[in-house]
């Protein structure tokens, strides 16, 4: 298959287009660095020429609320229109477990209006729902409400996982048949939002202290215990937290 990945050279584009290689397809990574921009338009048509599947891991470079809904609508409808004129077969959108349940987040609502769009498209679809990333819990402490090196984190459930997990999740579902619906996908354990956050601070050797508050914002939303959880029908991923910490 000819399967064309829109932010191909990102931490999960890139994963996805070498284990996507690796199986015998023509794997093409697309993003600006690579000559297709999704905002304007440019490199679309030439990029999609004979793809069987397009499959979007592509993010906002601005999570403001406004800037986020304005690439995720924009990119999206643009990606929508090109699939649809080359005859793309199979169109897959990476996104977020409890994007409808956190509509205070303006990053979630734009996702929600990503979703929209693929659903309503008319191009044969499916979109995963993936936990959050081990990567991404520094980024995750960054963001968070910060008061004098002491940063303030919700103890709501999450299924963490690893990038590597994710990439593998994408490429079956992209090279499947196309589900018209949603897939979850999770990691192999339940921590507090607090709990995964501190420990990956600690083996890296940040100083700063976690503490727990219920009200503490996630990208705008306050959490209820189960927000970012996984239902029982996903799919869960095989690495550890504890295996992925001895590799990095």
């Amino acid at each position: 298959m000819k399967v064309v990945v829109i932010g191909g050279t990102g931490l999960i584009g890139s994963k996805l287009v070498s284990r996507l290689k690796e199986h015998g397809h023509e794997a093409v990574p697309a993003a600006p660095n690579t000559g297709v921009n999704t905002i304007t338009g440019e490199g679309l048509k030439e990029v999609l020429r004979d793809a069987d599947v397009l499959v979007d891991v592509s993010n906002s470079p601005s999570f403001a609320d406004a800037d986020v809904m304005r690439f995720f609508q924009t990119s999206t409808g643009n990606l929508v229109e090109a699939a649809k004129d080359a005859g793309v077969g199979h169109y897959l959108a990476l996104s977020v477990v409890g994007t409808e349940r956190l509509t205070d987040s303006g990053y979630m609502r734009a996702k929600v209006a990503q979703e929209k769009l693929i659903k309503e498209s008319g191009v044969p679809f499916s979109i995963v729902h993936a936990t959050q990333f081990f990567e991404f819990a520094g980024g995750i402490a960054d963001t968070s409400t910060t008061d004098d090196g002491v940063v303030r984190i919700s103890n709501a459930g999450v299924r963490p996982m690893a990038a590597d997990d994710v990439a593998a999740a994408v490429g079956r579902t992209s090279v499947g048949e196309p589900l018209n619906g949603i897939v979850e996908v999770g990691g192999p354990e339940v921590f507090g939002l607090d709990e995964w956050i501190r420990t990956v601070l600690q083996a890296r050797g940040d100083s700063r202290a976690v503490v727990v508050d219920a009200q503490a914002p996630y990208y705008g939303a306050v959490l209820a215990g189960d927000s970012l959880l996984p239902g029982p029908d996903a799919r869960i991923a095989d690495t550890r937290l504890s295996d992925w910490l001895a590799t990095q």
